[in-house]
């Protein structure tokens, strides 16, 4: 099933997701939208199949209808589950920090606060969504504590070149003990099928220079780069990506120019500032 999956949404664990559903964001996601289109229309709700740790789990997936009234163009999806019921609660025991943390923070607050308890930075956990060569099937994959924990120690040494080469390629032999567990396995998965997300949206062109890289050999040559680089930041989230070709890519590894994410300009060291001449996603 591995080979038809497709990445959806990374979302950060939050109350919401822990006891009963999560919205999903899909304005960039080229083959589930397109599948999504034809299996769910507008106003529509259906049941689905959630797995999570190879456990099949009941869901309704809602095309909730945001009309004229919310001044909104675009349909928002929503994944809907039995609160606090069979998935909800094992989402529960594998967020089991997250969850005690916020039931905690929830506790403390006066009863008519309503705001989103947002964890602590070092804290974050993670539910990554994929869809599968069925289009009423889901997987859910859980990043916890503990693995950011491990990949932190993973790539505190490597070079970013080399790691995200790995991401975007799958180059086993090269830096071969970044994937060796499991957990930084699942990590390096989701890191490329954001990645690959991003190229079918750009149609495989650089970001900076608009090119198709081999377009002329039947080939397309296009690689995702991390914009605050992922040895440090550990973000591998769709607005830390751009997807420029290996010469733009190259250059930006050898002179590390500064990112002005305002203006979405490069500003290198002697001067020169380069913008993006395709933006569909920051």
């Amino acid at each position: 099933m591995d080979n038809s999956e497709n990445y959806v949404y990374k979302s950060e664990v939050n109350w919401s997701l822990l006891t009963e559903g999560l919205t999903l964001p899909v304005d960039n996601q080229v083959v589930f939208a397109r599948n999504m289109g034809q299996f769910l229309q507008r106003g529509e709700s259906k049941s689905i199949n959630i797995y999570l740790n190879g456990k099949s789990y009941n869901a309704q997936i809602h095309n909730v209808n945001f009309d004229a009234r919310f001044k909104r163009s675009k349909d928002t999806l929503q994944i809907r589950y039995p609160r606090n019921g069979e998935l909800a609660t094992a989402l529960q025991a594998c967020f089991f920090m997250s969850y005690n943390y916020i039931k905690s923070q929830r506790k403390m607050r006066p009863k008519d606060d309503r705001s989103m308890i947002k964890l602590p930075e070092d804290f974050g956990e993670y539910l990554a969504i994929y869809t599968t060569e069925y289009e009423d099937s889901y997987i859910f994959e859980t990043i916890e504590a503990d693995d950011i924990v491990l990949l932190r120690q993973t790539v505190q040494n490597q070079s970013e070149r080399v790691l995200e080469s790995n991401f975007n390629f799958n180059n086993e032999d090269n830096g071969a003990n970044i994937i060796e567990d499991e957990r930084i396995v699942k990590i390096r998965k989701l890191n490329k099928k954001i990645g690959d997300n991003l190229k079918q949206l750009y149609s495989y062109r650089c970001q900076i220079c608009g090119r198709i890289i081999g377009n002329n050999y039947g080939a397309h040559v296009v690689e995702s780069h991390h914009i605050d680089y992922f040895v440090k930041s550990l973000n591998n989230d769709a607005s830390n990506q751009l997807i420029v070709c290996p010469n733009h890519h190259s250059i930006i590894h050898e002179l590390n120019p500064i990112f002005d994410r305002r203006s979405l300009i490069y500003l290198y060291p002697n001067g020169v500032q380069e913008g993006l001449k395709i933006n569909r996603h920051l």
